[in-house]
């Protein structure tokens, strides 16, 4: 039983931990990434549509990213949609496709980036503990219960909070794999 929960608690933070991955993928790092864009809302046909299911994206170098619509009517649309999102892009349209040129990254920039990867991180971290909490009130639930003993509760309890460690230090990983990666030039 405990053991169910032990696992259900490793789900939940490897959940966090993907979501941690995904956040710093989208935060731009000073090279061309084509999930920097892919998740930008275009207006097509009155719907919002993510750019990834309307137009390839490549990056030929590391400073541009080229967007390929797959329906040429959208060009304009997914230009608007990169122009007024927040990232500071200036696209180019040249017809069939269009070029985004990277701009380097300034030194306060990057510290900015860097603080919003370290809060992305404490957030990450903040929701294993939490996982961690309910889990711990789910064990004294059950010996409440006399679901389990008192030992089986102390043994989950120390499981618990090893793989809570484990799922720490993997976020602290994640997040300073993405510092390091920002602050190369």
């Amino acid at each position: 039983m405990e053991q169910e929960l032990l696992s259900e608690s490793e789900q939940h933070m490897e959940k966090s931990l993907d979501v941690l991955r995904r956040e710093l993928a989208n935060i731009r790092t000073g090279r061309a990434n084509p999930s920097i864009i892919e998740h930008l809302s275009v207006d097509y046909y009155g719907a919002p549509t993510p750019l990834l299911q309307l137009a390839s994206i490549s990056a030929p170098d590391s400073r541009q990213l080229l967007v390929q619509p797959y329906d040429r009517t959208a060009i304009g649309n997914i230009e608007r949609a990169i122009r007024q999102s927040d990232l500071g892009f200036n696209p180019t349209n040249e017809g069939s496709l269009i070029r985004i040129t990277i701009p380097a990254l300034t030194e306060e920039r990057r510290r900015d980036l860097v603080k919003l990867v370290h809060k992305r991180t404490e957030e990450s971290k903040v929701a294993i503990r939490n996982v961690r909490r309910d889990s711990m009130d789910a064990l004294r639930k059950m010996r409440k219960n006399k679901e389990i003993s008192e030992d089986e509760e102390d043994v989950a309890e120390e499981d618990l909070q090893k793989l809570t460690d484990r799922f720490i230090r993997e976020a602290d990983g994640i997040g300073s794999s993405k510092e390091r990666e920002m602050l190369e030039v």
